[in-house]
């Protein structure tokens, strides 16, 4: 086991997946059973008592590899020392806010994060955005961290990714470890693609073992809008769900993905697939020794190609967005 735990920061920890999430990460399944861990909880002030409360279920826990707690209201002093930062607190969309509002709001809470992350987290700082409009909220971060390799910024398309298994595998009657080489490309949003054409299932092309009306008619947009369908069923949204692919996307970067699979991430684009560099979007990817690589030599047919670009245009459009208002 490693001596030296390492510094895990969560915001807007006393929210529901905040909640989720930490008692997984205690537990060793965000990094592994043999690495140790501290928490750095960041809220805001009205919600620190709240972060308390879970601080002490922590405790109560007893987790082997958890070796402290603390709690801030303040990003520089959250940020300090970071190893892994997953920033889950965002500003969620309210009834009648246009989406030019809700990038201005969010640039509010990931600007000045980018900018402490920038200023003390460790040198091996890895980020993982989970608060929406995720993507953006990536580009926002990372462009107020000049000084942290652009690549460590990254947004949260596994829970797509986990939710187009799931469909796939109750379509088929097939177990998930049947399935591989699945793809979630663009954002994280209803124009985002859930790509069958490349995703294998008993080592065959899944979209060759599904009506193309299903897949066109009930896959792709019940993939695409499941996290309404969740609010509309339990009035809230996904939080235990989106806990889990917070975990799967850190562990998988951390520790690597499986021989001869992939998963989808939505990191920097270089210019792949002719989504515009610098554009985080999600695409399929590989981890080895740490580092994202996007999977290449895809064949993208007609119909992938404009599903595609229509995701990467809302992409484009959102950073247009931000850099007018001098967010990026």
């Amino acid at each position: 086991m490693s001596a030296t735990p390492v510094t895990v920061t969560v915001t807007g920890a006393a929210g529901q997946i905040g909640y989720a999430l930490l008692f997984r990460i205690a537990s060793g399944q965000l990094l592994g059973p043999d690495t140790p861990v501290k928490l750095n909880l960041l809220e805001i002030p009205q919600a620190v008592k709240a972060a308390e409360g879970t601080a002490m279920e922590l405790d109560d826990c007893a987790f082997p590899l958890l070796r402290g707690i603390d709690i801030f209201d303040d990003a520089n002093a959250a940020f300090s020392g970071t190893n892994v930062a997953l920033l889950v607190g965002a500003r969620p969309r309210s009834k009648g806010m246009e989406r030019g509002d809700l990038l201005e709001a969010n640039g509010g809470i990931f600007g000045p994060q980018g900018k402490a992350i920038n200023a003390g987290a460790a040198d091996d700082v890895r980020v993982l955005v989970v608060g929406n409009p995720a993507n953006t909220n990536a580009l926002i971060a990372q462009a107020s961290a000049p000084d942290v390799p652009a690549e460590r910024f990254t947004a949260m398309t596994r829970l797509d990714h986990n939710r187009a298994l799931a469909q796939l595998s109750k379509k088929l009657g097939v177990g998930l470890d049947e399935i591989s080489k699945l793809t979630i490309w663009g954002n994280h949003s209803a124009t985002q693609y859930p790509d069958l054409f490349h995703a294998e299932v008993g080592g065959k092309i899944a979209a060759e073992q599904v009506e193309r009306e299903w897949l066109e008619n009930d896959f792709i947009p019940t993939v695409a809008k499941r996290g309404a369908a969740i609010i509309e069923a339990r009035g809230a949204s996904s939080a235990a769900s989106a806990a889990n692919a917070a975990v799967d996307h850190v562990y998988d970067w951390v520790n690597g993905t499986p021989a001869g699979d992939w998963t989808s991430a939505a990191i920097p684009s270089d210019g792949s697939y002719g989504v515009p560099e610098g554009i985080i979007s999600s695409f399929p990817v590989t981890s080895e020794n740490g580092e994202w690589k996007i999977v290449q030599g895809l064949e993208i047919d007609e119909f992938s190609r404009g599903r595609i670009d229509a995701s990467v245009a809302e992409l484009v459009e959102e950073r247009d967005t931000v850099a007018t208002l001098g967010l990026i």
